[in-house]
C-alpha cells in the first residue's frame, strides 16, 4: 500500500495542472488582500455612523469559495486526467484491487487538500489581520487568533471536503468537463437558485448547500438554520455520496 500511495502522490505533484491550480490560489489570495486593503482604506475616511455598517475586510470571504472550487478541480483531475489519457488502464493493471486504488487516491488528495486548505485559511486570516491592524469590528473580522480558530478549522474542513468531493465526481463521471460543470453548479449556481424558492424552503435548502456549511459548522452565522453538528453531518453526507458513488462506478464499470 505504501508503494501505491507514493505512486499516487508522485502523479499528483508532477502534473502541470496541479502547479497551475496552486498558483491560482496564490493569485486569489493576492486579490483578496487587495479587496481587504481597499475596504480598509475606505473605512478610514468614513464617519463613525457609516463605519458601523461596514462588512469585515476578510480576504477569506473571497479566497475560501474559490479555494473550494480549485481543490474540487484538483481532486477531479486526479482521476479524469487518467481516464482521458488512458493511463487508468495501466493504473488498474498495477493495482488490480480497485478499492485499494480509490483508497490511495483518497488518502493523497485528502492529505494534500488538508495541507493546502489549512495554509490557505491561515494565510487569509494573517493577511486580513495585517491589513486591518488594531481596527475594531466590524472592519476587523476577529478579535484574536483564538476567536478565529473555529472559522479557520471549519474553512479547512470545507476545503478538504471539496477536494474529496471532486475526487468522487471524477470516478463517477470520468469526464473533466462534466466534473467542472457539476462543481460550478453546486458551488455557484444552485445555491443562488435555492434562494428563489418560497419561504421557508429557501432557507432550508440553502442551508445544506456546500458554500454555507463551513460558516454554520463554525457557528459564525447568527441564528443559522443548521447547528454545527447538523452542518458537520451534512458535510459527511456529501462525502459519502460522492466517494460511495465513485467506488460503485469504479467497481462496476470497465476501464
Amino acid at each position: 500500500m505504501t508503494d501505491v500511495l507514493a505512486s499516487e502522490f508522485l502523479k499528483l505533484r508532477t502534473v502541470r495542472s496541479t502547479t497551475y491550480l496552486l498558483l491560482s490560489l496564490v493569485v486569489t489570495l493576492a486579490g483578496g488582500a487587495l479587496v481587504s486593503y481597499l475596504m480598509t482604506a475606505d473605512y478610514d475616511v468614513q464617519p463613525p455612523d457609516v463605519q458601523a455598517h461596514f462588512g469585515a475586510a476578510d480576504p477569506g470571504v473571497m479566497v475560501v469559495p474559490f479555494g473550494q472550487f480549485v481543490l474540487g478541480v484538483l481532486g477531479a483531475l486526479a482521476v479524469t486526467s487518467e481516464y482521458g489519457s488512458g493511463m487508468i488502464r495501466t493504473a488498474l493493471v498495477s493495482v488490480p484491487k480497485r478499492k485499494s486504488l480509490l483508497l490511495a487516491k483518497t488518502a493523497v488528495v485528502g492529505g494534500v487538500s488538508a495541507v493546502v486548505g489549512a495554509v490557505l485559511a491561515l494565510l487569509a486570516y494573517l493577511v486580513g489581520e495585517l491589513i486591518t491592524g488594531d481596527r475594531p469590528k466590524p472592519i476587523s473580522a476577529y478579535d484574536s487568533l483564538s476567536d478565529a480558530w473555529p472559522t479557520l478549522l471549519a474553512n479547512t474542513a470545507s476545503l478538504v471536503l471539496l477536494g474529496l468531493f471532486g475526487l468522487g465526481l471524477g470516478f463517477l463521471l470520468r469526464s473533466t468537463a462534466g466534473a467542472l460543470v457539476t462543481l460550478c453548479g453546486l458551488l455557484f449556481v444552485i445555491p443562488g437558485i435555492s434562494l428563489l424558492l418560497p419561504s421557508p424552503w429557501d432557507d432550508r435548502v440553502y442551508s445544506v448547500m456546500l458554500p454555507v456549511l463551513a460558516p454554520q459548522l463554525s457557528g459564525e452565522l447568527p441564528n443559522p438554520p443548521l447547528t454545527p453538528l447538523a452542518a458537520g453531518v451534512a458535510m459527511i453526507c456529501y462525502l459519502v455520496v460522492a466517494l460511495g458513488g465513485g467506488l460503485v462506478a469504479l467497481l462496476r464499470r470497465d476501464a
